[in-house]
């Protein structure tokens, strides 16, 4: 991810005048009951190699943000009041994490109620980590206020001009904040270890829509709210730094449910409600598997094509790309999956990045659930054998370093933890709880999942905890079902083990026949076939062309399907690493224009790297990226220089082989 540049200090008028409408009097929430936690869990959970809070000693439980939303100057101000529990009676000082921060002062309340100034020190900043704020607390005050601006390069929010939107009429901004991206633009205890309750008073232009990761105190009965240029969030049950999410824009809503809808511009919203009217049943249907749903309201925000991410999370209010919006719900898993992270990742939180499979592993597994009961087992085991099949090709490409290929990561010391956002999490995490569930059965794998969610829940747990549960809680019930063997494969070992079972789709035999069959005599599947199939079949049948392919394969293929310029990101994404490899040529208009539309790294990326390779296309990657830069979230932007700057980069010399 985008690590930038120091803080664009602004002059101490500009920050007066966006302050100006923001009271610094606003009390912060009260913190929502957690259950107490195992003294040796909580020492674990408090040691984040990302963060330098220190939790042990002192801990936020409530944050109260009042902000000023400056589309000229692309800076949010305002100040961060925190309740404090403090944990250690020694302890006098706050560490937070920020970075690229400007703070203007800092104060302290007392019993009273009194606020003074309080003595504080800004450490250099960290490539990564940012920079710690230590803040000198003497008389260990109970409310710590800090005033402070964000950078228009803040690596966490993205702001955007008209001409960047679907409706081209006004700004737009929205954060990113996982994965430690939130000390961009609130100072914190950035940590997924902490958990906090919120409220936030936000003021902004009257014709910009504000939207928060928590409940818009205006909101009606279905969740739409008004514009008034002053908005209110209550986010009563505690959250991680990284579910602190806010947007604001030329939004306008539509309900798809009793308590779920859509927000997107204008010209998007109707079509997004149309693909996500399912959103209702898929709350009904995890409800059944794990319980209540336990946050309200489920919301999406369609945010413009430049969101690096295919969805945020984020508690209430999940984040999405509109390139999942094809018209058939083709891609809808990926509203599946946000849905299920209100059970596994924002109900039961990894407390560390190293811990990342807890958040991922666990909802891939519950979005096949969902998929599977919605829409069928056989649309769950075409996206599993994709997923499955996309990270065995990825080890056997040397892709993921063997170290990384374990889901009990030791650590990610001196690392970004956006590292860890791997399949391994995803894909590998979803696999050994398949596995799981095939050797108990569903009968019994399902209320020892629901029970891990029930008895963690508002919690961050770690690795070694889910693994003392796993063992008490089933396997101690089953002995015979999995082997300490079998268990430190998955967990500790590189690689998928040998004994794990691949899924298998029925329908991806007939488009294996048909692409053997065209191979081999260059008659393409009569429309009669293809006409029905889904974009996985689609999927499937590009993903099974490899480098040798030729030009005029490409150009029969492009003839019949249209590949090039496809409205289908999943299927833009393999078509046109493919042309490039193939040296095809005719839809380069076409690639150009997606490179420059969409923002979204999982489906721009491979069509970089594959560019890249060459003198030619890389010459044609650059003069892509140039044009797409403005347009790109900082963390696409960071990617894609990357892979530029890696292509660039003379080859190393072997080393010499001493004697």
């Amino acid at each position: 991810m985008s690590l930038r540049a120091a803080v664009l200090l602004l002059s101490t008028f500009a920050l007066s005048v966006v302050l100006a409408a923001c009271s610094h009097d606003a009390a912060p929430p009260a913190a929502a009951p957690q259950p107490e936690r195992k003294a040796a869990v909580q020492a674990t959970a408090d040691h984040d190699e990302h963060s330098y809070a220190e939790p042990q000693k002192v801990r936020i439980t409530a944050l109260a943000l009042d902000l000023g939303v400056d589309f000229a100057q692309k800076q949010l101000a305002g100040t961060a009041t925190y309740t404090l529990d403090w944990k250690d009676p020694k302890a006098t000082t706050l560490a937070l994490d920020t970075r690229d921060l400007a703070i203007a002062k800092v104060e302290g309340a007392d019993a009273s109620g009194q606020w003074t100034p309080l003595q504080y020190a800004l450490a250099p900043r960290d490539a990564i980590l940012g920079s710690r704020l230590d803040i000198q607390a003497p008389r260990r005050n109970a409310s710590v206020r800090v005033t402070y601006r964000t950078s228009p390069d803040a690596s966490g929010l993205q702001w955007l001009e008209p001409s960047m939107t679907e409706g081209k009429r006004q700004p737009f901004m929205f954060s990113q904040s996982e994965a430690i991206h939130a000390r961009s633009w609130v100072p914190l205890q950035d940590t997924p270890g902490v958990r906090f309750a919120y409220t936030a008073h936000v003021a902004a232009p009257k014709d910009a829509m504000v939207l928060m990761s928590a409940s818009n105190d205006a909101a009606d009965a279905n969740g739409n709210a008004p514009r008034t240029g002053d908005y209110r969030f209550t986010m009563k049950e505690p959250i991680p730094s990284y579910l602190l999410a806010i947007a604001a824009g030329d939004l306008v809503f539509q309900p798809t449910g009793r308590r779920s809808g859509v927000w997107a511009e204008p010209a998007m919203v109707g079509k997004a409600a149309k693909e996500f009217e399912d959103t209702e049943k898929m709350i009904e249907v995890a409800e059944s598997l794990y319980g209540p749903y336990r946050w309200g309201r489920y919301d999406l925000l369609v945010l413009p094509p430049s969101f690096p991410f295919g969805g945020m999370e984020n508690p209430r209010m999940t984040f999405a790309t509109p390139t999942v919006i094809v018209g058939d719900k083709s891609l809808v898993s990926l509203v599946a999956h946000e849905l299920a992270h209100s059970w596994s990742g924002n109900l039961v939180t990894n407390a560390s990045w190293k811990n990342i499979w807890l958040n991922e592993g666990f909802t891939t597994y519950v979005q096949g659930r969902i998929t599977e009961a919605l829409y069928g087992a056989e649309l769950a085991d075409m996206e599993r054998q994709i997923d499955q099949q996309e990270l065995a090709k990825e080890i056997a490409d040397g892709e993921i370093a063997p170290a990384d290929q374990v889901l009990a990561l030791p650590a990610l010391t001196g690392r970004d933890p956006d590292e860890a956002l791997s399949d391994i999490a995803y894909t590998k995490g979803a696999w050994f709880l398949r596995f799981l569930e095939q050797r108990v059965g569903r009968e019994v794998f399902d209320p020892f999942l629901r029970g891990w969610f029930d008895d963690h829940a508002f919690q961050s747990a770690t690795t070694a905890e889910f693994v003392d549960y796993l063992k008490s809680h089933l396997l101690a019930k089953h002995p015979n079902a999995v082997s300490d063997a079998e268990l430190d494969a998955w967990l500790h070992q590189p690689g998928i083990p040998a004994f794990a079972e691949r899924a298998r789709s029925r329908g991806f035999a007939t488009v294996d026949s048909a692409r053997i069959a065209w191979l081999g005599n260059g008659q393409l599947p009569p429309p009669a076939i293809t006409s029905a199939w889904t974009t996985q079949e689609w999927v499937h049948f590009l993903e099974g062309l490899d480098e040798t392919s030729k030009p005029a394969q490409l150009a029969q293929l492009d003839a019949a399907y249209h590949f090039s310029g496809t409205p289908n990101g999943e299927l833009a994404q393999r078509w046109y690493p493919l042309a490039v490899r193939a040296g095809y040529h005719a839809g380069d208009a076409q690639m150009a224009e997606f490179l420059q539309r969409v923002g979204r790294r999982k489906l721009i990326m491979p069509t970089y790297e594959a560019l890249v390779k060459t003198p030619e296309g890389l010459a044609f990657a650059k003069d892509v990226f140039a044009k797409a830069k403005p347009g790109y979230h900082p963390i696409t932007t960071a990617s894609v220089a990357a892979a530029i700057a890696k292509a660039e980069k003379p080859a190393q010399p072997a080393a010499a082989k001493s004697l």
